[in-house]
């Protein structure tokens, strides 16, 4: 089994049950010397997709995964991982039980766009329901987007 670290909507375990049901959530985390930005608005979904870039001081906290490889193939699917939407990179997560290595999506277009009003929710959602600190929350919760109106 891989450990996946996730940072955006799949923070909900629910979600994640639904998407991967035989691979449990075991903990959480933070990636250091990473921030949460978006990217891909070109790509003609709502809004850009949530997408990790390095930054000296930031943090990025993520659920963690005990992935089977069946339940990473599924997931690599729904995600378009072979359409070539993502990459895979492999991180040290700071847990409150030292140092796991665990891989997550990476997307391979410039940073840049508007997440929408609604998949942002949904984040901030998934990270307020997996126990993220209230500041790293109400960040997501205030950042700039957009309307899906207005696609």
């Amino acid at each position: 089994m891989g450990m996946y670290a996730a940072y955006g909507t799949n923070m909900d375990s629910e979600q994640m049950l639904g998407r991967c049901p035989h691979s449990p959530a075991i903990g959480t985390g933070w990636l250091d010397g990473w921030r949460v930005t978006f990217g891909g608005e070109e790509m003609g979904w709502e809004g850009a997709i949530a997408t990790l870039a390095e930054e000296v001081g930031g943090h990025v906290f993520v659920v963690l995964y005990d992935l089977n490889k069946e339940d990473e193939r599924q997931l690599d699917e729904l995600e378009l991982f072979d359409s070539g939407v993502y990459t895979k990179l492999t991180f040290r997560v700071h847990t409150l039980d030292g140092e796991r290595l665990a891989w997550t999506y990476v997307l391979n277009h410039y940073e840049g766009g508007l997440p929408s009003a609604r998949y942002l929710g949904l984040m901030a959602d998934a990270a307020e329901k997996s126990g993220a600190p209230d500041d790293y929350v109400k960040d997501l919760r205030t950042r700039p987007c957009r309307n899906i109106a207005e696609f």
